[in-house]
């Protein structure tokens, strides 16, 4: 049982399903008490893990209201505070555990390594007494980096310096997501968790870096310490991680060196790539059963057919097809939009860019695709769906190989495919479609995941976003954003509140299935003492390694 000193106040009232209240006791600070803050009612036979979703001023008498006391009767608003006014505080139990007694357990036994933590399934009594969280609960409730290395520190609760941890054995197991509105820190959040992932070694990632904020240097974001730029991937974790480009170009000019320069050959591309784009390219259903059309014919060229004879003369292809010549034409306008694309070569080639993605990942390398000045969101989805589903097929062969074998040295090493801009992909028409919403319903049958990453979660169809193991949401303010963040979620009412509390930066509600209750967190800093908690080194560091490694081989 854990020594907890500050006591908030005693329950007075509450209900399983609408949670209980607290009144606070008088010589506490109303201001601070906060909305997601980390607190334990000690019940007489559990401790109720919990968490504070709502904060209310209340009186015994509406009098007190009708003739406040002025502004200097300082003698009379102490004698009403806390007896006549007094605040009420609404807290959600998430967990509970069994109060043991030091004294009855086993010798060399301790109480967090007996105590079962369990669903709330009961309240705790009247006049039970409320604390603030101590270390050895958060510790017991979140785990601990000193004792398993399944988990990782992401950040703090409120008002504590506790590691909160995620469990990225659980983590991997299901699709997840971090959700929050611009400007709130999801790249920030998404590249600790990445991180974690790669120290851990629980997972090899795959990260489509729309804007080139992933692999080398970025700019530091608002509200996240001093400085102007923050490391990325490849600096932290070296030959641990490849950059591959779309734009060579805008990679040399940041002083970056790509390991791969990504070119995609138009044989490469299918109708099965394009047909969920039509939103981007404005297509129509006719035009896309004239690509099928296309592709009866020409096979693997129909797209280079499609553009090369579209120039010259595209109604003799449509008579040739037997095609609605307006919609080939349609569908040739439309598409010979992908020419502007410096990666898209017209053509084919033996050179296969997914083969050689997959022989660093089979390496547990790491894959960062940048797409330099390509940021259009057409090339985006563009890329994202031909690449994903490429290695989505390959994945399924892997693992019917390991299936068949039963030979652990065929198992598949599970890959973390990271998207932004994920309602492009995933809302209700596109996620029919494209691999992505397949992904997402699969729950890592063929040990592929998806770390979504979006500020419109209102635009993810219901069904993937039921499907979404863990979610890191910092913070939101559409109504619809919130209540689809909290799809599948049960008990979501103080959780509402807690959402649209949060701080602008640095704070962010975790919950599902990578940690046993809901929390709410300030993340820890991405700074030089993380830099080196994964493992780099400063060049003087190194120097100095190196200069002491001479030394011992010297004498």
């Amino acid at each position: 049982m854990s020594m907890r000193i500050k006591e908030l106040g005693t329950i007075t009232r509450g209900s399983l399903i609408e949670g209980v209240e607290m009144r606070l006791d008088p010589y506490q600070s109303i201001e601070d008490i906060k909305a997601g803050k980390f607190v334990v009612i000690e019940g007489e036979k559990n401790d109720f893990f919990s968490m504070i979703t709502d904060v209310r001023l209340d009186t015994t008498s509406p009098q007190i209201l009708v003739h406040p006391p002025a502004r200097d009767d300082l003698l009379m608003r102490e004698i009403l505070a806390g007896t006549s006014a007094y605040a009420t505080v609404m807290l959600r139990p998430m967990l509970m555990v069994s109060r043991i007694n030091p004294a009855q357990l086993p010798e060399q036994s301790a109480a967090s390594e007996v105590a079962e933590i369990l669903p709330v399934k009961t309240v705790p009594a009247h006049f039970s007494n409320v604390y603030d969280a101590a270390e050895e609960d958060v510790s017991q409730i979140f785990g601990s980096e000193m004792h398993d290395d399944k988990y990782f520190y992401i950040g703090t609760p409120l008002d504590m310096t506790t590691p909160v941890c995620l469990n990225l054995d659980r983590f991997v197991e299901r699709s997840n997501g971090i959700f929050g509105k611009t400007g709130t820190g999801k790249t920030f959040l998404t590249r600790l968790v990445l991180c974690g992932l790669m120290k851990q070694q629980r997972a090899v990632n795959f990260i489509f870096d729309m804007h080139s904020e992933y692999g080398w240097q970025a700019t530091q974001e608002a509200g996240q310490g001093k400085g102007s730029f923050v490391k990325g991937l490849k600096q932290l974790f070296g030959s641990q991680v490849a950059i591959f480009t779309l734009d060579p170009e805008s990679t040399r000019r940041r002083n970056v060196q790509a390991d791969y320069e990504v070119q995609i050959f138009t044989n490469q591309i299918t109708v099965e790539d394009i047909a969920p784009l039509q939103d981007e390219l404005r297509l129509n259903p006719t035009a896309v059963e004239a690509a099928y059309l296309v592709v009866n014919k020409y096979k693997d060229r129909w797209l280079e057919e499609l553009i090369m004879r579209g120039k010259e003369d595209i109604k003799g292809l449509a008579e040739e097809l037997g095609a609605h010549a307006e919609s080939l034409s349609a569908l040739y306008r439309k598409l010979r939009r992908l020419e502007d694309f410096k990666f898209i070569t017209i053509g084919g080639s033996s050179e296969d860019i997914v083969t050689t993605m997959m022989d660093y990942i089979n390496r547990g390398i790491h894959i960062v695709l940048e797409f330099g000045s390509e940021t259009s969101m057409l090339a985006y989805l563009l890329v994202a769906g031909i690449i994903t589903r490429r290695i989505h097929e390959l994945y399924v062969k892997q693992t019917e190989q390991y299936h068949a074998s039963q030979n652990p040295n065929d198992r598949p090493r599970h890959l973390v495919i990271t998207i932004e801009e994920a309602h492009k992909f995933l809302n209700p028409h596109a996620a029919k479609q494209t691999i992505f919403g397949v992904i997402a319903r699969e729950m890592r049958k063929y040990f592929v995941s998806l770390l979504i990453v979006d500020q419109r979660p209102s635009g993810i169809d219901d069904e993937v976003l039921s499907q979404i193991g863990t979610r890191i949401v910092a913070l939101l303010n559409d109504e619809k954003d919130i209540q689809s963040v909290l799809t599948g979620v049960s008990n979501t009412g103080g959780l509402r509140s807690v959402l649209a509390s949060l701080d602008s930066k640095q704070q962010a509600l975790v919950m599902g299935h990578a940690v046993p209750m809901p929390v709410v967190i300030r993340t820890r800093d991405y700074d030089d003492q993380f830099y080196r908690i994964m493992g780099h080194r400063s060049i003087e560091e190194l120097d100095q390694q190196a200069l002491q490694d001479e030394a011992d081989l010297f004498g």
